[in-house]
């Protein structure tokens, strides 16, 4: 047996590891008190403590084993990949038949990959991209296949191959970014590392401060199958896969620690590259082999290595939610140059692995944690075990719940496979990501280069074709919804809304918009939601939304709890998602005012100002707003003003560029074209249609049209002002006591915006009077000219009645004019003599003559009555500006007018009727209080009774203006 002293000298001294007899391996084996903490066991002991372990023969191994003597364990299948895939990158060349255009690499070699890692170096860039139809191709595929079904395991050895890869094309470049050890030695365990002999060799080739570091990494794209959020199960974990979504929320870029190096605090001595897994990650022990520290560890950031870290959150496209069920939900991780990728409101397609991370929502809930427990609530008060056994729902949970699915992204890409758009796959990826987008291009040129560079040369001779064509613009309106019959007036101004204006700053740093608001107003059944539909499938970012189904956060932004960190976050709206793009608002009418009143900022100064819990920001909401919207009523009443057809208020109908109202109106032919278009679209489907140009001819079109930043000539601006008075002068609605609420100063830019637009879609550079008189004709589409019923008048009986008649006439004005009140607007109460007080009048004339006998009635266009009494009205008031202020004769007023239309009259029939229709409309007048009639020593009323009045001749009747009577409405 070995004595004590032989045992304390063993602990100390490593070779005699092997000394050991058979029967002190048995004392080891069977020691029945249990082993020491390591630290105890490593350190040499005194004699004291040598005494106090004899019994018990303690462990006699000392020191751990070199780990240079200990095999490594390896992954033959791993290994066997890595080489393949270096074969790959060295041997592909890829095909110049598959792209179309030379490739990158035509360049400086025909090694597509090895081309590639010249570019990494040449763009200062860290990732790699691998486009996965090469590696299916290649060797028949049998490396993609691994890679598919394994690749979380094989990531570490692919990430290996990709080092010795760019450290034998490019080894200056590897040795300024990378750290000394390889991925090899990056493992969680400090204890593998310390048989690195070269690691000491290489420390002083370290960069200065390791945060720099790249951390190069491999993205594959052009996978063949996208997967659904909703199709993802726990089979999938570790695969690789691509999944689409569109992205709702983004997190604030973290730095994220990759690489730790870590300082024993007992020894000092340095671990480094520890790779961290999802968590912070210590070395398991000390490599020093007098130390055996296990917890006191301190993390050196300056030697550490830090890579940018992005959450983001992902929904189901709407396209593929089942009817009924609410839209999934899935968190996917971005790191490196990933990052920022993704934009909020954009569908993409990530490609990488699914992981499984803990639920921290779920564990930080209040409550007893679900667990089986025996229920003995219920049992009866005995000694007997057992009681009723689990029960409930709520008791089953008897697994620990609290794990969750998430996506480890290495690529994203936009999903351009929305119904519509091109489905062509990146061919050239470096290319791709280091040329200026055309959103970014500070020039015309480098935005038309952008956008050209980005199609095949098939598609760029389609575009020229198209672009040097004749009448391009009514070409493409036709070609535009063509499911829709007709209608081509409220799809030139969609083309316009999707080319836009042009957008500006002023040197104040002001931003003018350039996005074009259109409101469909129309009767049912007249295809406005079709239009909207079709706009939200054709346009690369846009958004549907219905009006009562929307709040006002649902529309701007809201600010929610994030459930991880606790912190409060701007959740963004339907108008921030469709940031340059089109928000689709159906319903608009029957939104609340509240609601209504939220998106005024986001029409016009195209931001959302926030303030609410700790949070005051300005968010950015350049969208383009199409809203279509039913009647008051259901139907579209011709007899009243547009604004009175529609529940809106006037900021909100000022914000509008144009407004379409679509009548259901009757007209046999046309109906006739109609049936026979829907009855061809449901019988034959796609093949009823034919437009001469494509979706994807159009939205490449449109693309490009976008460049142009065109410019007004001289003759256009002064055809500008032209027209904008005109619309002003229309708007008037006759000019009868009421305001101009359709067309302001933003009608005017909206003028602008919209020959700014017809140009783009000529793709012309300069503004010629004809755009300015094309956006003129479509803005006055919205001013539909007013109908109203014809104005109905007693006929004269004499001239005895005709002054007793005025007489009575003035009477009954001046005990109704007390009671008279201003509208709603503001104007005096004649102010609505063009809407219907020839309605009025008649309920006043039938309520205060019940007896009287029916009357002969003549009746003229509303027109001709606006017409003459704007004529009589300044007659008059041009007798008081010239200082006499007696009034105007009224025998003397009707010669005056038949005067004025002297030339209209063909005969003394014509002449007679005319002077009757004068007096009936002088009549009138007195009674909507325009005139009052006046004798020739005062108010005709002040003079006596009926009976007085009635022996008067109408000579000495005189008009004067009424007081209430508002000279510049006429």
């Amino acid at each position: 047996m070995a004595t004590p002293s032989d045992s304390g000298m063993m602990m100390s001294d490593a070779p005699s590891r092997g000394a050991l007899t058979p029967k002190a391996r048995q004392f080891r084996g069977s020691s029945a008190r249990p082993r020491g903490p390591p630290s105890e066991s490593l350190a040499a002991h005194s004699d004291d403590e040598a005494d106090g372990f004899a019994d018990d023969q303690i462990p006699s191994r000392t020191r751990r084993r070199d780990p240079s003597t200990i095999p490594r364990v390896e992954d033959r299948i791993g290994i066997t990949v890595q080489e393949h895939f270096e074969n790959f990158i060295e041997e592909f060349i890829e095909d110049p038949a598959s792209s179309g255009a030379p490739t990158s690499s035509a360049v400086t070699t025909d090694k597509f990959y090895v081309a590639q890692i010249h570019g990494m170096r040449i763009y200062q860039l860290s990732t790699f991209y691998v486009n996965y139809n090469h590696i299916a191709s290649y060797q028949n595929g049998g490396l993609s296949n691994a890679i598919n079904t394994q690749y979380y395991r094989f990531l570490p050895f692919l990430t290996n191959a990709l080092h010795n890869m760019i450290a034998k094309h490019e080894p200056q470049y590897f040795r300024e970014h990378r750290q000394a050890t390889n991925s090899s030695n990056q493992t969680t365990s400090g204890a593998s590392n310390i048989g690195s002999g070269s690691q000491s060799e290489l420390q002083g080739s370290k960069t200065a401060n390791q945060q720099t570091d790249k951390l190069f990494s491999i993205a594959f794209y052009n996978l063949p199958l996208v997967s659904r959020v909703r199709s993802l199960r726990a089979k999938n974990i570790g695969q690789l896969l691509s999944i689409s979504g569109t992205v709702t929320r983004t997190s604030e870029v973290r730095p994220e620690l990759s690489l730790a190096t870590f300082n024993c605090e007992n020894c000092r001595s340095v671990i480094p590259n520890v790779e961290q897994t999802f968590r912070y990650t210590e070395p398991t022990q000390c490599p020093n082999a007098e130390c055996g520290n296990r917890l006191a560890w301190q993390l050196d950031i300056r030697q550490s290595t830090f890579v940018d870290w992005q959450k983001v959150r992902i929904q189901e496209n709407s396209s593929e939610i089942p009817t009924g069920s609410m839209p999934r939900t899935m968190d996917v991780i971005l790191r490196g140059e990933m990052v920022d990728r993704a934009k909020a409101g954009e569908k993409c397609i990530f490609t990488g692995a699914l992981i499984v991370v803990p639920d921290v929502s779920q564990l930080g809930l209040p409550g007893v944690r679900p667990m089986a427990i025996r229920d003995d609530r219920n049992a009866p008060r005995s000694n007997e075990a057992g009681g009723n056994g689990v029960s409930g729902l709520k008791s089953l949970g008897v697994r620990d719940l609290t794990y969750r699915l998430a996506f480890l992204a290495n690529m994203v890409t936009p999903d351009t496979s929305t119904p519509g758009q091109t489905s062509r796959q990146v061919h050239d990826i470096i290319n791709s990501l280091t040329q200026t987008s055309a959103d970014t291009a500070e020039t015309v040129d480098e935005a038309q280069t952008a956008v050209l560079n980005s199609m095949t040369p098939s598609e760029i001779d389609e575009l020229r074709e198209m672009v040097h064509s004749d009448h391009i613009y009514h070409r493409l309106v036709q070609s535009l919804a063509p499911t829709v019959y007709g209608h081509e007036i409220v799809k030139k101004g969609l083309l316009l809304q999707l080319m836009s204006g042009v957008h500006k700053t002023t040197a104040e740093g002001m931003a003018l918009r350039g996005d074009i608001n259109i409101c469909i107003v129309g009767d049912p059944s007249t295809s406005k939601s079709q239009f909207l539909k079709y706009i939200c499938s054709f346009a690369p970012r846009a958004v549907y939304t219905s009006g009562k189904a929307s709040s006002a956060a649902g529309l701007t932004a809201a600010v929610v709890k994030d459930e991880e960190t606790g912190e409060f976050t701007i959740e963004a709206g339907a108008l921030m998602l469709a940031d340059n793009g089109i928000c689709c608002i159906d319903e608009f009418d029957k939104m609340d005012i509240a609601d209504q009143v939220a998106i005024h900022e986001a029409m016009e100064q195209q931001t959302i100002s926030i303030a609410k819990a700790g949070i005051q920001a300005t968010l950015n909401a350049r969208t383009s707003i199409l809203a279509a919207a039913n009647p008051v009523g259901g139907r579209y009443n011709r007899k009243t003003t547009l604004r009175a057809n529609i529940n809106m208020s006037a900021p909100i109908m000022s914000r509008f560029d144009l407004f379409f109202v679509i009548l259901d109106e009757c007209n046999e032919a046309v109906d006739r074209h109609l049936a026979e278009h829907i009855v061809g679209i449901h019988a034959l489907r796609d093949n009823a249609i034919e437009p001469e140009f494509s979706t994807e001819c159009l939205q490449r079109y449109i693309r490009f049209a976008r460049t142009f930043r065109p410019e007004f000539t001289d003759e256009a601006k002064e055809r500008l002002v032209e027209k904008y008075k005109e619309l002003r002068a229309d708007d008037a609605q006759g000019g009868i006591g009421k305001n101009s609420y359709r067309i302001t100063v933003r009608q005017l830019e909206s003028l602008i915006r919209l020959s700014e637009a017809i140009a783009k879609a000529n793709c012309i550079e300069e503004i010629t009077p004809d755009f300015v008189d094309e956006a003129f004709n479509l803005l006055r589409q919205s001013i539909i000219s007013v109908e109203h019923d014809d104005v109905e008048m007693d006929e004269d009986e004499g001239p005895p009645e005709d002054s007793a008649e005025l007489i009575a006439a003035a009477d009954r004005a001046a005990s109704t004019a007390a009671s008279g009140a201003q509208d709603e607007e503001g104007d005096s109460p004649m102010g609505d003599d063009d809407d219907g007080a020839e309605v009025n009048d008649a309920s006043v004339r039938d309520s205060r003559e019940p007896s009287a006998p029916a009357k002969k009635k003549t009746a003229i266009t509303y027109e001709k009555y606006i017409a003459m009494v704007n004529l009589l009205v300044s007659r008059v008031s041009e007798d008081e500006a010239e200082g006499g202020g007696e009034g105007v004769d009224g025998d003397a007023l009707a010669e005056w007018y038949l005067e004025q239309k002297e030339d209209e009259l063909e005969g003394e029939e014509d002449y007679h009727r005319e002077m009757g229709v004068a007096k009936m409309v002088l009549k009138k007048m007195v009674k909507d209080n325009i005139l009052m009639a006046v004798r020739g020593e005062g108010l005709a009323e002040e003079e006596g009774d009926g009976a007085q009045g009635s022996q008067a001749t109408p000579q000495n009747v005189v008009y004067v203006l009424h007081p209430n009577c508002a000279v510049e409405e006429y």
